[in-house]
């Protein structure tokens, strides 16, 4: 088996829980490959363990049997323009503080480890946004595991945005922004706008204004096959169009497709995992307030 491991630079305390995975996939005869970013700031921190540069070239599919990612959501986030639609599953070992999408707790890393190489999980599709447009935005990573998000810059005035549902006028926004988010992104920014939390397997999106100027305007739910296009106004010089962590500064009126990849990322579920008691636990659902 041969696992590939990503991850950001990170502060020495989390250095024991990077070698404890190190030693958990040695001990079960894994060969680790680790991913060029990590594998510089890892050098001489990490011992006993055999590990290699995954390079740049390097052929994923059918080398690379599964992804670990250590640090927090957004790092988890980053895998998805390395693994593309290669349909390697990944897993999130949570550095983070909420951690929706890195879901194996930092203490539980033995236990994960064994879960993963004895086939103790399930594979949880989850779709993708693709941003088109001309010029094209992004380049080759213009897909989002969240959501993409159009945004005004920080002290310009707010912006104007019209918006198309498969070519029928859907309506005008005007606000700071708008969050087009999948179910995997509906716990994220959207979320934090008022967005609706959305099941992984509803099939739909949701978009999210962001400080509408016109209160009556809410998020609406859309089926995830819809292509929404958007035109923006803005009497500013610039905006900004998001896909995940990937920003472009937008100077002239483009217009913007909005759809459906034609792929979607394995995130792998251990056994003793659920999105509903993911929800309760970082939610804090079922909690009562009167006793804090």
């Amino acid at each position: 088996m041969r696992v590939a491991v990503y991850g950001r630079q990170f502060n020495d305390s989390g250095l024991p829980f990077v070698q404890e995975l190190f030693d958990s996939l040695a001990s079960h005869q894994v060969e680790i490959c680790v991913h060029r970013q990590l594998y510089g700031f890892l050098q001489d921190k990490i011992n006993t363990v055999t590990y290699t540069n995954l390079s740049a070239d390097q052929q994923l599919k059918g080398y690379i049997d599964l992804f670990i990612s250590v640090g927090g959501d957004g790092t988890l986030l980053d895998t998805v323009s390395i693994i593309r639609d290669s349909g390697i599953p990944v897993v999130g070992i949570n550095f983070g503080r909420l951690g929706f999408l890195a879901s194996v707790n930092k203490n539980d890393i033995a236990a994960a480890v064994h879960a993963l190489v004895t086939n103790q999980y399930t594979l949880d599709s989850r779709t993708l946004l693709q941003v088109k447009s001309e010029p094209q935005l992004f380049g080759d990573c213009n897909f989002a595991l969240n959501d993409v998000t159009i945004h005004k810059r920080d002290d310009a005035a707010m912006i104007t945005m019209h918006a198309y549902l498969n070519g029928e006028f859907l309506n005008s926004y005007w606000g700071d922004g708008i969050i087009i988010s999948t179910a995997t992104g509906s716990t994220a920014y959207s979320l934090s706008c008022g967005g609706p939390i959305i099941y992984p397997q509803a099939n739909s999106i949701a978009v999210t204004p962001v400080s509408p100027h016109n209160l009556n305007v809410r998020p609406i739910i859309l089926p995830d096959d819809a292509v929404l296009s958007f035109e923006v106004e803005t009497r500013s010089a610039n905006y900004l169009v998001s896909c995940d962590s990937h920003t472009e500064v937008i100077e002239d009126s483009i217009k913007l497709d909005v759809c459906k990849a034609n792929f979607k990322l394995n995130l792998i579920r251990l056994n003793n995992e659920s999105y509903l008691a993911t929800l309760r636990s970082k939610l804090l659902w079922g909690l009562d307030a009167r006793n804090y």
